[in-house]
């Protein structure tokens, strides 16, 4: 068995796209109605989606596991 944090499931690949989205769309443009907003988003995805990109993982295992340990030291009582 492997014990997978909750910070390092897979909704962080989730939030991770959305975190892109924002810094490469929503930060950058001004809308004027919900509708222009959701025209975007979709004209956003589906170029996206033409020429996808994978998240890839730029940390290696030691530098995860440092950071957990750092993490662990600074959390009281998570009995780890």
């Amino acid at each position: 068995m492997h014990f997978t944090p909750t910070y390092s499931s897979w909704i962080n690949q989730v939030e991770r796209f959305f975190a892109y989205v924002t810094a490469d769309l929503l930060q950058r443009c001004d809308h004027r109605s919900v509708q222009a907003l959701e025209a975007d988003v979709r004209n956003w995805a589906k170029a996206w989606n033409e020429t996808p990109k994978p998240f890839i993982w730029t940390k290696s295992a030691e530098q995860i596991l440092e950071s957990l340990k750092r993490l662990l030291q600074r959390t009281p009582d998570a009995g780890h």
